[in-house]
């Protein structure tokens, strides 16, 4: 049995962990409820008005479409491509060098089925760029998603705190017991109870890669100056200065490699994510849980020939799989309706447990008072 000291102690760290986290957590569920439904909502908010020129069509080749889109850049040269997942467009990214800073490059997207030029999409500020950003760094910057990742520590010691104190102060009741009869703070400290612990691993799932999520800058910057930079350095080589060999070719032979992956990006000879003589084809996986996990392979852009691939290291794979797992939008309509559900109950704990406490503080005020009303009367 837990001794009282140690009660008072978990006790101490669960209110004041809660405390001080709670208001944001507040704004990170109700910012949370509308990005479940990213897709949708801005689908709806920003229908796509654009149609390829020949529906169903075959399409061009990669190749073609890299020379249609050098012949509207001349004297530029490719440094990326990359690649609509729900329509027909390659977007391709050309400068003065492979190496041009962003300001120097110039963004085109191409109709797949036509090399036409895409028009970009009028939207404005989209809502729901405006609400992610918010929940994601608070338009702060990398400053901004650590200190929610240390809001969400926090929450994360809330809730082990709370684990430890539900069997001790649940002990005399059965499992569910609201007591409706009591007095309202009673009622509500047996609903926070409740919920909280019937919605207990969803919220360490979502508290667990909510954090793992703010640290996104310094994963992916340790990845590139670790795992990718030893790649390339060990592949590195003059700028080539031939003629480049089939991009299509080298394409199918990295699918080819990684046939349970799709095509992501290119990075061209000469940028910051390939070396001075391979395109570095980036893969990834190809269900709605997976997408987010990488595979570059490095292809000789002379030749053809696949010189190296790189599995992503166990740090970048956790935050690839945190990001669906925290929005919960791999598993179709159904999925988003539970997280919906999941998310307005936490909505209530947290409520809650900042009611409870308030009313704590005003108890002791209320005796007095009504003390003092008591022998006022009595006089």
């Amino acid at each position: 049995m837990m001794q009282a000291g140690t009660i008072r102690a978990w006790s101490w760290v669960h209110k004041w962990t809660s405390l001080i986290s709670t208001l944001l957590l507040l704004m990170l569920c109700l910012t949370g409820l509308p990005l479940i439904f990213h897709d949708e909502i801005d689908s709806a908010l920003n229908p796509e008005s654009w149609q390829p020129a020949h529906p169903g069509g075959a399409p061009l080749t990669l190749d073609e479409i890299l020379d249609i889109s050098l012949e509207h850049r001349p004297g530029e040269v490719p440094i990326f491509m990359s690649f609509d997942i729900d329509r027909p467009v390659v977007n391709v990214t050309t400068g003065p060098a492979g190496d041009a800073p962003g300001h120097d490059m110039h963004f085109a997207s191409f109709d797949l089925t036509s090399g036409d030029l895409v028009p970009p999409a009028d939207r404005g500020e989209s809502v729901m760029e405006f609400i992610l950003q918010l929940h994601t760094d608070m338009f702060l910057g990398l400053p901004g998603m650590l200190f929610l990742g240390a809001m969400g520590c926090l929450f994360i010691a809330a809730i082990v705190s709370g684990i430890v104190l539900y069997a001790p102060f649940m002990r005399k009741l059965d499992f569910g017991t609201v007591r409706r009869r009591q007095s309202p703070r009673l009622k509500w400290l047996d609903y926070h109870n409740l919920l909280g612990i019937v919605t207990l691993a969803w919220v360490l799932v979502v508290g667990i890669t909510g954090v793992i999520n703010t640290l996104e800058t310094p994963i992916i910057d340790t990845w590139r100056t670790n795992e990718l930079a030893d790649l390339v350095a060990g592949n590195e080589a003059a700028l080539l200065a031939g003629p480049r060999a089939s991009l299509d070719d080298a394409v199918r032979e990295a699918v080819r490699l990684a046939p349970d992956m799709e095509l992501q990006f290119v990075a061209f000879p000469g940028s910051g994510f390939s070396t001075g003589a391979h395109y570095a084809v980036f893969l990834h996986g190809d269900t709605p849980l997976t997408e987010n996990i990488i595979t570059p392979v490095l292809i000789h852009a002379g030749t053809g020939e696949v010189t190296g691939l790189r599995q992503m290291p166990w740090y970048t794979k956790a935050l690839s799989l945190s990001r669906p797992l925290h929005f919960g939008d791999y598993g179709g309509l159904l999925l988003k309706l539970v997280w919906l559900v999941l998310d307005l109950v936490t909505i209530i704990v947290l409520a809650s447990g900042l009611y409870l406490w308030l009313t704590k503080r005003e108890s002791p005020r209320r005796r007095t008072a009504l003390s003092h009303a008591s022998g006022a009367g009595s006089v």
